[in-house]
């Protein structure tokens, strides 16, 4: 079985670690739309921190925008995002844009297989007839598909491309070999050859819609304790001695994956007059959080007899988990947006965060943490590793005698969050 040239289509956070780690075994075109994006690559810069320069300088990558490029490759691996619009319903914008630019160069024999995550059924009956149309080929006959879904997880520098068990699925049984033993070239954690490419689109979309479900109920009893007078952190601590209960924590649930899948499978859900009712209950929650925790902390500041108008906020964390750079559909952003228009200032401190993507998009100007002055809140609202080993001391500079801290995660010390402080936490 001769090795594939490949192509991948899409170079971010998912995209360039597939790239990376086939660009260490071969030869590989590196496409992408965006040209900064490809010059800052070219320098072997990437400004998510999700690659390091020494990876990127080791890997045999030909970054390319240029459709000409991409004829010499027989396997396409297309790694796009696919988000969520305003009605919280599938965009396939850019996975259909991909299909097409793919078909324009697809040829007899090749492999078109999709990492990006999508509702069960979309492989073959969106992208398919789109490859199939703009080549001229016959599926399966003349070209073949594959889907392998993505797991890659910001800022975990552990559950990385090469090291997590990947699976793969595709159109005819060859085709599955084929890609079993291309993607088990690089990936060190196993291969799972799904039956088929619905099952393997299906098990993507559950991956993170259990985490989402769960989470949601892990966060409406945050709420009811709160109602309780109940600390939320020391009874998930007391049930965590049962062998059997799930060790789910209350918290945000935003970005690109755990807050955007589940829509994915409930709109094909509802296309086939199934409404399902627990995902949505669940989206429902974690969605309404950022509201709760504003309201929460709007709630104090009057207990408190802190006039908002004249209160200030340092917000510690604007991306949408630890230890990462992206802010896309970040719920510690909507906190910010909520509390904003309603207190004298906010200052806000991520180091994680890119200065000039965050300006752009959101029009914050991020501050340096030694610039903070004592404010009457200050949020921790993303767990980065410089928070949550942040030391009593440095939490008196940032925080007035009359004021308080809100800790949404829970990753205070001991010594903060035991007494030292008011501390708000879910």
């Amino acid at each position: 079985m001769r090795a594939r040239k490949i192509a991948v289509i899409g170079l971010g956070y998912v995209g360039l670690q597939v790239a990376v780690s086939f660009g260490k075994k071969q030869k590989v075109v590196a496409f992408d739309i965006n040209k900064s994006r490809l010059e800052d690559l070219s320098n072997n810069f990437d400004k998510t921190g999700e690659v390091s320069k020494n990876d990127l300088i080791n890997s045999n990558l030909f970054y390319t925008s240029t459709l000409e490029d991409l004829k010499g490759a027989d396997l396409f691996i297309i790694a796009v995002p696919t988000p969520i619009n305003k009605n919280n319903e599938p965009d396939l914008s850019l996975l259909i844009k991909a299909s097409d630019t793919v078909s324009k160069v697809l040829k007899k024999g090749d492999i078109a297989v999709y990492e990006s995550t999508v509702y069960p059924g979309t492989t073959e009956e969106v992208c398919m007839p789109i490859l199939q149309k703009g080549s001229g080929l016959e599926f399966n006959k003349d070209f073949f598909l594959g889907y392998s879904p993505e797991r890659i997880n910001p800022g975990d520098k552990i559950h990385t491309f090469e090291n997590i068990k990947k699976i793969v699925s595709a159109s005819d049984d060859r085709t599955l070999k084929i890609l079993s033993k291309t993607y088990s070239s690089v990936v060190k954690g196993g291969i799972y050859e799904a039956v088929n490419i619905k099952t393997a689109e299906a098990a993507k979309i559950i991956e993170n819609t259990q985490r989402d479900v769960n989470i949601a109920l892990i966060n409406e009893l945050a709420m009811l304790f709160k109602k309780m007078d109940i600390e939320t952190s020391e009874v998930l601590e007391a049930a965590l001695t049962k062998w059997n209960f799930l060790d789910f924590q209350p918290g945000l649930v935003g970005g690109h994956c755990v807050g955007v899948d589940p829509y994915y499978l409930t709109y094909k859900a509802k296309k086939l007059g199934f409404n399902p009712e627990v995902i949505l209950s669940g989206r429902k929650v974690n969605d309404s959080m950022p509201k709760f925790i504003s309201r929460e902390i709007i709630k104090i500041l009057k207990i408190k007899k802190i006039k908002l108008k004249e209160a200030k906020i340092n917000f510690l964390g604007i991306t949408f988990k630890e230890n990462c750079s992206d802010i896309r559909n970040s719920k510690a952003l909507e906190i910010y947006d909520n509390l904003k228009p309603k207190v004298k200032s906010i200052s806000v401190v991520d180091s994680y965060a890119i200065a000039k993507d965050v300006r752009k998009e959101v029009g914050i100007e991020l501050r340096n943490f030694d610039s903070l002055t004592p404010a009457d809140v200050t949020i921790i609202a993303t767990s980065h590793n410089e928070f949550t080993s942040i030391s009593a001391k440095a939490l008196k500079k940032l925080t007035r005698k009359s004021g308080f801290i809100v800790d949404i995660k829970n990753t205070l010390p001991k010594e903060v969050s035991d007494g030292a402080f008011e501390v708000w936490k879910l």
